[in-house]
């Protein structure tokens, strides 16, 4: 899928884990809420750094261009060690480990670890990372008449008031997890959400996704999970943009109105 309706489905994706968590006696307090739909809807682009055409590799300009090149070249040596005799032959890295669960997971660990250990700037810099990316992907018509900068400074905005919301008492920070010193441990959660709804997106589509690596299935370690061919489509087809995206608009609508208790 294209990134909109990546960002979409994610935003769509962590409110209806707002929906279930209400149901199940664990409420997210509205700005848990409204910071993980963005997170989820920004991470939801991430697995795609993988991609030099992808919008997470012109986002935050030449530097997340040299990531993308640094990412690409490792999921293509990592394919290559991996692969099964069922595996082709490939000359990039693009839908290889960034598109696993493995790596969704190793990710938003590794979120939750820095901000849980990194204190307020660590915070303020996965929101503002995840806020950017939302940016380019929800309102990706504006972002892209937009200048970088202005983007950045949208990004930074909404990091520093939404960081600065969540440290409120009774406002998010310890949700789910309250132990002393699991400050914002669930701030992957949204991070590893948002990947494997990429994931599944990218299977959704003609090429398939290799998202359970490495588990073999067949001669095959790196198996492009999908429905049957008959049901697939082409990345950005109007099956995207006019069923696909309508529906992850109404779900997150359905699924925001059940985590703040409306229906």
């Amino acid at each position: 899928m294209m990134g909109p309706a990546h960002s979409l489905s994610g935003a769509a994706a962590w409110l209806g884990v707002g929906a279930a968590a209400d149901a199940a006696g664990y409420p997210m307090p509205w700005p848990v809420l409204v910071c993980g739909a963005l997170i989820c809807a920004g991470a939801a682009l991430a697995p795609d750094l993988d991609h030099k055409s992808a919008t997470i590799s012109r986002a935050f300009g030449p530097l997340s261009r040299i990531v993308c090149e640094v990412v690409d070249a490792l999921s293509h040596a990592v394919y290559k060690a991996t692969r099964m005799r069922g595996d082709s032959n490939r000359n990039g890295g693009h839908r290889t480990l960034t598109h696993t669960w493995v790596w969704a997971v190793l990710v938003g660990g590794g979120m939750s670890l820095l901000a849980m250990e990194g204190g307020r700037w660590a915070v303020l810099g996965i929101l503002f990372v995840h806020m950017v990316l939302a940016i380019e992907g929800l309102l990706w018509r504006a972002a892209r008449v937009s200048s970088d900068v202005l983007v950045w400074l949208l990004g930074a905005a909404a990091a520093w008031i939404l960081g600065g919301i969540l440290d409120q008492p009774g406002n998010g920070a310890h949700w789910l997890f309250t132990e002393p010193g699991q400050g914002y441990l669930w701030l992957g959660l949204p991070v590893v959400l948002g990947a494997l709804v990429h994931d599944i997106g990218d299977a959704l589509t003609v090429s398939g996704c290799p998202v359970l690596w490495p588990i073999p299935i067949g001669r095959k370690r790196w198996y492009p999970v999908g429905p049957p061919k008959g049901m697939r489509f082409k990345a950005g087809s109007w099956v995207e943009i006019k069923v696909l995206m309508p529906v992850f608009m109404l779900l997150g609508g359905l699924g925001g109105l059940g985590a703040l208790g409306y229906i």
